[in-house]
């Protein structure tokens, strides 16, 4: 049990920092270079995490390192930027509370996590109040942002459901690593051709581009990545509450939004989606410690070497 509440709350430090993500890009961020945005986030973040886990990918990782790369990093990273700058940070961050019971869906099909009747008691809830949250004719709720931010639900759920069935023999460092790194490499050459040369940044820019890759992204990967390796994906789903929490306490203490009364109830029912669709027992069925096996040729996890293990039951 202590080791499970370990787990969650080293996996908690993720949504935390993506919350607070939307206020720094909404508040210090170029509003209209998404595709640089992404990529000064996502390949610092990964060549520090490589210069502390130096291991290169070996066969199948050449490819999953793309996939994922593209599908968590590239296309999730310029959706979330473009819908930081178009919805205030409160109604971002609560579209993405579908986000658990998402992945709770998609892990039936992908990881064989069969959800329960409460979990599709607790979809329906949740969007409900996503529906309620946004069909209110409240300000600052464009059509774009939201579907911004409904794309990049769907397309994070699905790539973390396929990166804890690709990486349960992978070093998590190392694999977040070259995720990252393929991400933000796919997106210089597509923002160069598309938004032109870099621009000068001011230095409160330049920090808070910092305290994205570092925090916001080499930091909450490692540790949402950690989470999916000893936690079932509906518990981890669920621990993903506190981005939406952490975007609405900072959007309203700090930015000065405010909620409309219809707008609280949707957070109340998303909130309470959530509640109902959380798993009856996440306990020891979920909490499989996967350790990275020795690598080819006798090195250890602590040597430069390869990033996957290899062997079948990489792939399950």
């Amino acid at each position: 049990m202590e080791a499970n509440l370990r787990w969650v709350a080293l996996t908690a430090v993720a949504p935390v920092a993506w919350g607070t993500n939307y206020f720094v890009t909404h508040e210090f961020l170029p509003a209209d270079r998404p595709l640089s945005g992404a990529a000064l986030r996502a390949l610092p973040a990964g060549l520090v995490l490589l210069a502390v886990r130096r291991q290169r990918p070996r066969g199948a990782w050449w490819w999953r390192s793309a996939v994922l790369g593209v599908l968590n990093v590239s296309v999730f990273f310029v959706l979330v930027y473009a819908a930081s700058q178009l919805l205030p940070a409160s109604v971002a961050s609560t579209v993405m509370a579908v986000s658990p019971l998402t992945m709770m869906l998609m892990a039936w099909p992908l990881v064989a996590e069969r959800p329960r009747p409460s979990h599709l008691a607790g979809a329906a809830v949740g969007l409900a109040g996503v529906c309620l949250m946004l069909l209110t004719g409240a300000g600052g709720v464009g059509v774009p942002g939201v579907l911004a931010s409904a794309a990049a639900v769907l397309v994070s759920s699905f790539g973390h459901i396929l990166t804890k069935r690709w990486t349960a023999d992978a070093d998590v460092l190392a694999s977040t690593a070259w995720q990252l790194t393929a991400g933000g490499l796919f997106l210089i050459p597509v923002a160069a051709a598309v938004e032109g040369p870099p621009r000068e940044l001011s230095a409160p820019a330049l920090l808070a581009f910092g305290y994205v890759a570092l925090v916001a992204t080499a930091l909450a990967f490692v540790a949402w990545f950690t989470g999916l390796r000893h936690l079932p994906a509906g518990t981890v789903g669920l621990i993903g509450l506190l981005n939406p929490v952490t975007g609405v306490l900072l959007g309203t203490a700090l930015a000065g939004e405010t909620l409309a009364v219809q707008q609280v109830w949707g957070l109340v029912l998303v909130l309470a989606g959530v509640v109902l669709g959380r798993p009856m027992r996440a306990g020891r069925r979920g909490a499989r410690r996967a350790v990275p096996r020795p690598m080819a040729g006798g090195s250890s996890a602590r040597e430069p070497a390869d990033c996957s293990s290899g062997g079948a039951g990489t792939a399950r």
